[in-house]
């Protein structure tokens, strides 16, 4: 029995479809959920998240938010979600440059280097899915 999973973020349904297995990464570390696992409701921290179906893996940068899982269903609503082969590494690259850049200069403020803080762990998270994604070749639908 296959479990379902839906990817929801803010602006979009980012995946839904029949997986085999999937590696979330909660809030205090990763959390493996196949079919017929135990219903819980937990918190998402920044990280990668991994389905595995057929024998394929996907990945997607994951930023904060909640997973309900049901026995035959795992929902996901994540402030963000990047599908590892839609992420722009280049771009990536620049925001990460961006944000050290805006940490180094000092901010006066605690809210700008807690932002900047922020948007340099999302850049270094979608790095590092692209990157190994790469390394690992198109294992991946798509």
């Amino acid at each position: 029995m296959p479990l379902h999973l839906e990817i929801v973020t803010p602006e979009r349904l980012a995946y839904s479809d029949e997986v085999d297995m999937v590696l979330v990464p909660g809030s205090e570390g990763e959390l493996g959920v196949l079919p017929h696992h135990t219903p819980l409701v937990s918190l998402l921290g920044l990280g990668e998240l991994k389905i595995r179906k057929d024998g394929n893996e996907e990945s997607f940068a994951i930023v904060g938010g909640f997973v309900q899982v049901r026995p035959d269903k795992v929902v996901i609503m994540a402030e963000t979600a990047d599908l590892a082969s839609d992420i722009d590494l280049e771009r990536a690259k620049h925001a990460r440059a961006e944000a050290e850049k805006a940490i180094a200069s000092g901010y006066v403020e605690e809210a700008d280097l807690t932002a900047a803080r922020a948007a340099l762990s999302r850049a270094l998270l979608r790095i590092t899915v692209a990157e190994r994604r790469r390394r690992e070749g198109h294992r991946n639908r798509g």
